[in-house]
């Protein structure tokens, strides 16, 4: 398998005259010549084929990460985070690794953007420096104003708005389990309508699945993101619903998905988050009405015993790990549709 991923990557460079992609898009861009630019702030920033061809090539990356080694030779990729992280961190960093490009940490303290300069004119200069930039920040407007610069691509590595390389390894570890045909489906998403939420059901329904929540009446996904579920349920054919109580939504379930109740920033008002949502735990009670083949994912880090019960977070169904490890190649792959689209697309293939 490694021997035919190579094969692959080594022949969109025959084609190309041996120049990797991100090679020739910086010589455009001393000759004049511009190339298009695409960001990933949200989930819909791509389309439903589009989705599709990055997950098939996750798919395998996931079982040979080394199909598209080198093929961001040359390039180099910077990490931008005001926010913790973990997986997003180390999963960037690595699949930066694997394809053979270089990560560069920037520093909040570093960058000051709108105290030194603005958003716009810090994206101008780091195109110069860097082919990709993944920013992890507090508000998605920031992300916005650094894309409209149109000079490399953006990527949300977690907003208060979308998450969506989230989406991606969860929608991976899906196809995964069903072999890559998602439509029809039913996902159900309990706890807090917050960005990991958010980024799911657009995900979720622009790959046909019947997306349903779960969450206190003061708690769920509400303003612009319902018309743009709508419009994509009746696109692809998936659905959008919000249901009554975590028991009548998890009614045959093929996937039971929950996060934190208290994301970053919420905090000082845990203790009461805790007694509000204490009837949203995924446990081994509501996983009994779900589907008997249904599988139980959460984005981590988890609460054992608060919004999970560490019964079904260990459990036989728990796909819980594997998500995890799934934030590697499907980070891997949309750097790879951003950066090097046809090696992309051949992985896609293979």
């Amino acid at each position: 398998m490694a021997e035919f991923g190579m094969r692959c990557y080594w022949r969109c460079l025959q084609k190309r005259g041996s120049v990797p992609w991100c090679a020739e898009r910086r010589e455009s861009s001393r000759t004049g010549v511009k190339m298009a630019v695409r960001h990933f702030l949200r989930d819909d920033d791509i389309s439903a084929e589009e989705q599709r061809t990055i997950l098939q090539a996750a798919m395998l990356l996931a079982r040979e990460p080394r199909a598209a080694v080198q093929a961001l030779s040359g390039s180099s990729v910077g990490l931008f985070f005001e926010k913790p992280s973990l997986r997003t961190r180390v999963s960037c960093e690595a699949a930066c690794v694997n394809l053979g490009a270089h990560p560069i940490q920037l520093r909040a303290e570093e960058l000051q953007l709108k105290r030194r300069e603005t958003p716009l004119d810090t994206a101008r200069v780091l195109a110069g420096y860097i082919s990709l930039l993944v920013g992890r920040v507090y508000q998605h407007k920031l992300l916005e104003e650094i894309a409209e610069a149109r000079s490399m691509p953006v990527v949300n590595g977690l907003s208060e708005m979308f998450h969506p390389l989230q989406s991606l390894a969860d929608l991976l570890t899906l196809y995964q389990e069903w072999g890559g045909d998602l439509r029809g489906r039913k996902l159900v998403y309990l706890g807090d309508g917050n960005n990991v939420c958010r980024s799911l059901a657009v995900a979720g329904v622009m790959a046909g699945m019947h997306f349903i929540t779960a969450c206190p009446r003061h708690h769920r996904l509400s303003g612009d993101i319902l018309p743009v579920l709508r419009y994509l349920s009746e696109k692809h054919g998936g659905s959008f619903s919000q249901a009554d109580t975590p028991r009548q939504a998890a009614c045959g379930a093929d996937v039971l998905y929950t996060d934190v109740w208290s994301s970053m920033g919420d905090e000082a008002e845990e203790s009461d988050r805790v007694a509000r949502f204490a009837a949203y735990q995924l446990n081994e009670e509501l996983l009994s009405v779900a589907d008997e083949n249904a599988v139980v994912l959460h984005c981590l880090p988890a609460h054992r015993d608060e919004e999970i019960s560490a019964g079904v977070l260990d459990g036989a169904q728990s796909r819980i790990v594997r998500q995890a490890h799934n934030r590697l190649p499907a980070t891997a792959a949309l750097f790879l549709f951003l950066l090097a689209p046809e090696i992309c697309e051949n992985l896609a293939k293979a």
